[in-house]
Order: structure tokens, then C-alpha cells, then sequence
């Protein structure tokens, strides 16, 4: 028994470095030269290099992605797309999604590198500050926002408006190439902790938080291909970045749908009117009954799979 147990730990170990040597050396090769290209836009726009650099970028995920298909063969992927969703590299989406794991993000890769443009998100202007990564952020055209506290806002009202501006010039420059922009509605990860906190009214979800994505609807609706809802399960039970790098993450479900932008969205401004934010409540309230019906029914599936397995 000391045996095996030592073999495995030995097995562990060695795909472990296996995996963050091959992550390692990608990032040293992908990254130098998004940011050597991005520094060439500091003196002149170019819709060249930001094709490049996304190239760049997808070509790191391709590592990650072979990795995933070839050093992890053990988990298994369970990915439904409704018929109704029509996905293609030259898309305009937002796209929202239920946030449980860091490895959400690396899921939402591994699906969307063949299927959806570069996927980006909202980010602290904070973060231009950390070495390569903030750089990077700013060079791929992740909208990066001032975020202003509600006390700040309280001495000064005249910072929601910078806000709301900042918001809307990032959100229109993604409209120069493809994107996808994700939000994680719930604002944070899901846990039981969390969700006994909220006294959340769903099952599998915490509540929806409806601001950044009335924003980007708002900003960006009439001009996106199509709002897209992913749902994320992991029917074994959530686990840490590092398990699923090492192959200890056995299956991952992945559902797709698209959701109908109501024309009443596009018509009206959640920050000033009351109603108007009512009804964007309620309309966001139903689409996060209907995901937790979905990761229920999902759940189902996959523990029935697992019975007769």
C-alpha cells in the first residue's frame, strides 16, 4: 500500500511540473511579444497589431488547450450548445456565466477558443499596475474601470457619472474586432458559506448582481450578436485551480443557451430610473430561476450517468 501511495505522489509530482513547465515556457514565449506590440500602439493605432497580438494570445491557449486533451485525459467533458445559439470567431457576445471556481475562466477558454472571439472581462484599473499581466489586460482590450467607492461617490456624485463613462468608452472600443465580454453576474464565487449569508432564493446559485451586466447591455445590446448564458457544474464536487491542472477534476458539464435581449432594455437607463431597474430585476430574476433549474437538471443527469456507470 506504502507502494502505490508513493507512486501516485510520484505521478502527482511529475505532472504537476510537467504541466507549470509547459504553462511556464508558453507564457515566456506569448508573452514578450504582446507586450513588445502593444508598446508600438503608444504611438500609433493599429488594427494590425491587435489581430496580431490576439493571435499571440490564442496560440498560448492552444498550449493550455492541448494540455488539458493530452496531460489530463481523465477529466471528461460533457458540452451541450442549444440549436438556437449560432457561435462563430467573428461574434459580437456578452456573455454571463455562474462563477464557482478560478477554473471557470479556463473552462470558458477551452470552450470558446474554436467556437467565440477572445474572451475578455471587466477589470480594476488597479490591476495595470502588476507586472505583465495588468500590461497585457490593457493591451488586449480588457476594459479596465476606476472604481469608485459608495462613500467616494457619497463626497463626490460627480465620480458615478466618470463611472458610467469609463464604462461605456471600454465597452466601445471592444466594437473595433470580435469579443466576447463575460460577466459573472453573482460578483463573486459561489459557497455554501455565501450562500447561507445571502439567504439566497436558488438552489445552486447566489443572487444575481444586476449592474455591470444592465451597463454592458446597455452600452453595447444593439450591437452584439447575441447574450449568451453558460452554465458551469462539476457533478464531483468544485475543486481549486491546482486540482485541475494535476487531472483531479474527473468531469466537467458545460450548458449553452442564448437569451432573447428584450428591445425595452435598450430603451431606457437602469442608474436613473427606478421602474426601468425594477424591471430589469425582475426580468434577470427569471433567467437566474431558469439557470438553476438547469444545473439541477444537469445534476440529475450526470448522478444518473454516475449510478448506472
Amino acid at each position: 500500500m506504502s507502494a502505490r501511495k508513493n507512486q501516485s505522489i510520484f505521478k502527482k509530482i511529475t505532472k504537476g511540473l510537467t504541466v507549470g513547465s509547459v504553462i511556464t515556457g508558453s507564457t515566456f514565449l506569448h508573452g514578450p511579444p504582446v507586450l513588445a506590440l502593444g508598446l508600438t500602439k503608444l504611438f500609433k493605432k493599429s488594427s494590425k497589431v491587435d489581430e496580431t497580438n490576439i493571435q499571440i494570445t490564442n496560440s498560448w491557449l492552444k498550449v493550455n488547450n492541448w494540455l488539458i486533451d493530452h496531460v489530463l485525459p481523465n477529466t471528461k467533458w460533457d458540452i451541450h450548445v442549444d440549436e438556437q445559439l449560432d457561435l462563430n470567431l467573428q461574434g459580437h457576445y456578452i456573455m454571463i456565466c455562474n462563477h464557482q471556481s478560478w477554473v471557470d475562466t479556463t473552462v470558458n477558454q477551452y470552450f470558446g477558443l474554436t467556437r467565440m472571439p477572445l474572451t475578455r472581462f471587466f477589470t480594476k484599473w488597479e490591476l495595470i499596475f502588476i507586472p505583465f499581466v495588468g500590461q497585457a489586460f490593457k493591451i488586449l482590450g480588457f476594459p479596465m474601470m476606476k472604481r469608485h467607492s459608495k462613500s467616494q461617490i457619497a463626497k463626490n456624485p460627480e465620480l458615478k457619472n466618470r463611472d458610467i463613462a469609463e464604462a461605456r468608452k471600454a465597452c466601445e472600443q471592444l466594437l473595433s474586432q470580435p469579443f466576447t465580454l463575460l460577466n459573472y453576474v453573482e460578483g463573486t464565487r459561489f459557497t455554501p458559506e455565501k450562500h447561507r449569508q445571502q439567504k439566497s432564493p436558488y438552489q445552486y446559485l447566489l443572487k444575481p448582481k444586476a449592474g455591470g451586466l444592465a451597463l454592458a447591455l446597455n452600452i453595447l445590446g444593439d450591437k452584439v450578436d447575441a447574450l449568451v448564458d453558460m452554465t458551469i457544474v462539476y457533478p464531483d464536487g468544485v475543486s481549486g485551480y491546482g486540482d485541475f491542472w494535476l487531472g483531479e477534476i474527473p468531469r466537467i458539464a458545460v450548458h449553452l443557451r442564448k437569451i432573447e435581449i428584450p428591445d425595452w432594455i435598450l430603451q431606457g437607463s437602469y442608474e436613473n430610473d427606478r421602474e426601468y431597474r425594477a424591471q430589469f430585476h425582475q426580468w434577470l430574476t427569471q433567467i437566474w430561476q431558469e439557470k438553476d433549474q438547469i444545473i439541477h437538471q444537469m445534476q440529475q443527469r450526470l448522478s444518473s450517468v454516475t449510478t448506472e456507470s
